[in-house]
């Protein structure tokens, strides 16, 4: 039975592949801290022989027993909300600890795939974004502690890549969406529903204009996998490519929520992208994948998702109480 150890694994993605790989006849050695995470993600595998989990943070030394065939680090605030709040801890995980994930995958000469974004593409001058354009990134911005923590991040994967031979993938992952995302995180699905399902308002930033491309969670999964599986070492944006504006965005959850909400509009936060469209060519080429899930069909699993949550978990902020520690 292959091993294979997937950092974040409590957080939404993460929690997505460990069933994945479980799936497939894996061992899954699961690693969170649980600062965004939550175990009720993966609490149904804990019965299960060929699943394990550490509750460790990688950005301190990493330690896994026996033998290690492949590695996922997915371990990473991905909310505007969580890494605004801890930005040393998101760019500790970003360089710490994708060094110390690197130095494992070295020793027990494991492949090593990493959680990139679309967000190294920064506020884009070129649209839609292919893999060889470097980005129009703000380093100092408040949103610089995640962008750079991701570009750091493949640049150190690149050279050991390059220097010790290591087998390494990069996934450049847009926009994503489905169940087990986290209600109020600060993203946009999430936070049009949970306002939808409250009676309130939906938030739209800036005049609306901006746009946006969701993919859905079972697509995205898909498309990890196969980019991991496969021999091709660079960057490969996996996202779903059909654009939407935010404002008519918000009126689709609307429609779909069947609510009668107004849209209120509030100051388009700093550096927040305009336009947010992946070139799939590569994906396409290399790793045979492109999106199934049309929008229509995966809000109406998403909205069922969260329709499902208690008032309390409804009601909650999305603000979590970060321990002093967890801010050094």
């Amino acid at each position: 039975m292959k091993r294979v150890l997937i950092t974040g694994a409590a957080g939404f993605l993460g929690s997505h592949l460990c069933d994945k790989f479980i799936d497939e006849g894996f061992y899954v050695i699961g690693m969170d801290n649980l600062i965004t995470g939550d175990l009720k993600n993966i609490e149904h595998l804990f019965k299960l022989e060929n699943f394990d989990f550490y509750h460790h943070d990688v950005s301190k030394f990493v330690h896994v027993p026996g033998d290690l065939d492949y590695i996922l680090h997915f371990a990473s605030p991905a909310s505007p909300i969580d890494y605004l709040k801890i930005p040393i801890q998101t760019l500790k995980v970003g360089s710490l600890g994708t060094h110390n994930l690197l130095g494992l995958a070295m020793a027990k000469q494991a492949r090593l795939l990493i959680a990139s974004t679309s967000e190294v593409y920064g506020d884009p001058q070129v649209h839609p974004q292919s893999e060889n354009y470097f980005g129009n990134v703000n380093t100092i911005g408040p949103r610089g502690v995640y962008d750079e923590a991701k570009r750091f991040q493949e640049s150190i994967t690149m050279a050991y890549h390059r220097f010790h031979g290591l087998e390494t993938r990069i996934a450049r992952i847009f926009n994503t969406y489905g169940p087990r995302m986290r209600l109020n995180d600060g993203r946009v699905i999430p936070a049009f529903i949970g306002q939808a399902l409250r009676g309130e308002d939906l938030t739209v930033f800036g005049d609306g204009s901006q746009t946006r491309s969701f993919c859905y969670v079972d697509d995205q999964i898909d498309g990890i996998y196969r980019l991991l599986m496969s021999d091709y070492s660079e960057p490969v944006n996996i996202g779903n490519p059909h654009e939407i504006s935010i404002l008519d965005f918000a009126e689709e959850i609307i429609k779909l929520t069947g609510t009668d909400q107004k849209i209120r509009f509030e100051a388009l936060p700093k550096d927040d992208p305009m336009q947010r469209q992946p070139d799939i060519s590569k994906a396409k080429e290399i790793l045979d994948w492109e999106p199934k899930v049309n929008r229509a069909e995966g809000m109406k699993k998403t909205y069922d998702y969260f329709k499902s949550l208690s008032k309390e978990e409804l009601h909650k902020s999305a603000h979590k109480d970060f321990s002093e520690h967890n801010r050094k």
